[in-house]
């Protein structure tokens, strides 16, 4: 059999790990791990310079920190204090900031978040990018961008970027806005792979044609979670290998990918400090779920001190076949917020994701929980490129419904059907769960 390769991470990290371990020496967990402590040292003493918010926010934390361990001591920023005067956290002048990014708040009330960037943070992002990529594509390849590129700064603008520095050219389409426009350039272009949003990628895979058209050995799908569902039908239709990433505008865009060996995502360290907490806010043990916290380690414009991603996940507790000493953090299937709680059973997106999307022909939906007449209605619009016939959806969805022991649960499904040759309406780069009424 043969041998996983090491993911080009570890020798990136390694190398901007500088003098931190000896010049032809792998690295070591025990080297890492010491130079992330004296990173979170580091920026420590730089937010208490440099900003007053910080300031107050840590009045009552160590003024320093002995051990990793003591950083849960460090008290946690939320997506609130990025909408409440997100410039309290910067700590640069506003001329140093080449890159301001405003998110939108995903249906909640209040303002929206908005990140500051400065050019060397966007340089370590493109850094990432070009690394990350190498795992799976070689100097000659052209690959075929589905993100948003126009403005300088953006996800797609630094891909290209991270792209050409490697010899590969990246073809910028930007999301699929129309499915057959979009396959007609897949089939011109020819390329090499794709990069885009999971639902989008698997519209394009559904409505493509199954022999000789156009076969990509490779995608990488990012921007949202990616269900196994969605994988499976995508490496069926084209016959490819299909890769995941995971970050966050909050990351920098970039914060881990999958290696050769496709069971999780190894982590830009070297940038970022991740931890797993329980719902309390205390750490875990190790292989334990919990939600994703990361502070970054090398940003000086705005730095986040133990931000709390809403994503629900865990290291796995056990070494990867590529043999590095990187963590693995196993692929992330959902948000905090799109957990449901029914009587005393969860529903979650990911739950109906892996159900719906397993179906031939579905390419989106969206999940609507109805409380307001007192009873547990879950509301499903299901859009598909082929005929679907209703049953087969209300088959998988009792599936999910029985599996969680969900009483009194009643479900509502509207198909849409979509035809590619007579355009397409976009969808989401996220999915969330709705939920109307209080119960």
């Amino acid at each position: 059999m043969k041998a996983t390769p090491l993911t080009p991470l570890e020798p990136w990290i390694r190398r901007k790990m500088g003098g931190r371990s000896g010049a032809f020496e792998p690295l070591r967990r025990v080297d890492l791990e010491a130079y992330q402590l004296a990173a979170l040292r580091e920026t420590l003493v730089w937010v208490k310079q440099r900003n007053a918010f910080y300031r107050a926010h840590l009045a009552t934390a160590p003024a320093t920190v002995e051990t990793l361990e003591d950083w849960n001591m460090i008290p946690f920023l939320t997506a609130d204090d990025l909408r409440a005067e997100p410039q309290r956290l910067v700590c640069v002048s506003q001329g140093d900031i080449a890159r301001v990014v405003t998110l939108d708040t995903s249906g909640t009330m209040g303002q929206p978040k908005r990140l500051y960037f400065t050019a060397e943070e966007q340089e370590l992002t493109v850094d990432f990018f070009q690394v990350g990529m190498s795992t799976f594509t070689v100097p000659g390849d052209r690959v075929v961008i589905l993100l948003p590129y126009a403005r300088p700064g953006s996800v797609g603008n630094l891909l290209a970027l991270a792209l050409a520095r490697m010899g590969v050219e990246g073809i910028c389409h930007g999301p699929v806005s129309d499915i057959a426009e979009t396959l007609a350039l897949l089939e011109t272009t020819r390329a090499n792979g794709l990069v885009g949003i999971p639902a989008q990628v698997l519209a394009l895979a559904r409505a493509s044609q199954p022999k000789g058209g156009f076969a990509p050995r490779f995608a990488l799908l990012t921007t949202d979670h990616v269900p196994a569902a969605i994988v499976s039908a995508v490496e069926g239709a084209w016959g490819c290998t299909v890769y995941n990433h995971y970050g966050m505008t909050e990351m920098g865009l970039g914060g881990g990918v999958d290696c050769a060996a496709r069971r999780g995502y190894h982590l830009r360290e070297a940038d970022l400090y991740v931890e797993i907490v329980d719902v309390a806010g205390k750490p875990v043990a190790p292989g334990e779920y919990g939600e994703i916290v990361f502070t970054t380690l090398t940003r000086r414009g705005m730095p986040l001190l133990r931000y709390r991603t809403g994503d629900w996940g865990r290291f796995l507790p056990d070494s990867c076949p590529c043999g590095t000493v990187l963590k693995t953090l196993e692929h992330v299937s959902c948000r905090l917020a799109d957990r449901v709680l029914v009587g005393t059973e969860v529903l979650s997106l990911a739950a109906l994701s892996e159900a719906l999307f397993a179906l031939d022909g579905v390419v989106d939906f969206t999940a609507t929980l109805d409380r307001s007449a007192g009873q547990n209605v879950l509301l499903i619009r299901v859009v598909a490129v082929t005929e679907v016939p209703a049953r087969a959806v209300l088959l998988a969805l009792p599936v999910i419904a029985n599996a969680i022991a969900i009483e009194g649960l009643r479900l509502e499904v509207t198909m849409v059907p979509v035809a590619p040759e007579e355009g397409y309406v976009p969808m989401p780069a996220k999915r969330h769960f709705r939920v109307v009424g209080s119960g």
